[in-house]
């Protein structure tokens, strides 16, 4: 039986809660949607599987609610769990830092344990820096969206990106 999987995130603007009701549809058997900035990062303890959605705020900054909840993941013990990051960013109007919020909580998961699994290809992005950068330097730690600039390729890449999420999540 597949594991159950845990899609944790916050949304301001409600861009990234659209995107976790995406993928939850996607896979509407599996998925347990949670937002943070009503029900904390707790119940990520109950799941071997997390999807987690963070934007980019101002200049390279977390959201308010994962700024909020940023210790109680600190203690949290991820360690044996499989995590895959979405984060969403606006490339030409914050390209110094676009994504840098996935990158922070990549780093934190890091330290946390936690095994984060696809990353994602810098191919089609314009952009001036990233924290989110694998070491490759050719991939995003995860899917790394922008609902302001590039709209029209979300569709195309949550049905590339949530395969090999799930396989990842059941190998």
């Amino acid at each position: 039986m597949a594991a159950k999987i845990g899609l944790f995130y916050a949304s301001t603007t409600g861009n990234t809660e659209q995107i976790a009701d995406q993928i939850a549809a996607m896979l509407p058997a599996r998925i347990s949607l949670h937002d943070i900035a009503v029900e904390g990062v707790a119940a990520m303890s109950q799941y071997s599987c997390l999807i987690m959605g963070i934007p980019t705020w101002d200049f390279g900054e977390l959201q308010e609610d994962w700024d909020e909840h940023w210790d109680a993941l600190a203690a949290q013990d991820l360690g044996g769990k499989r995590v895959a990051l979405f984060g969403l960013g606006d490339q030409l109007g914050y390209g110094e830092w676009f994504q840098d919020a996935m990158g922070l909580l990549y780093q934190q998961l890091q330290t946390s344990g936690a095994e984060v699994v696809v990353t994602w290809p810098v191919e089609g992005y314009q952009f001036e820096a990233s924290r989110a950068l694998a070491e490759d330097g050719r991939h995003f730690v995860g899917l790394a969206l922008d609902e302001d600039g590039q709209h029209g390729e979300t569709e195309e890449r949550l049905q590339t990106w949530l395969p090999q999420v799930v396989t990842a999540f059941d190998a």
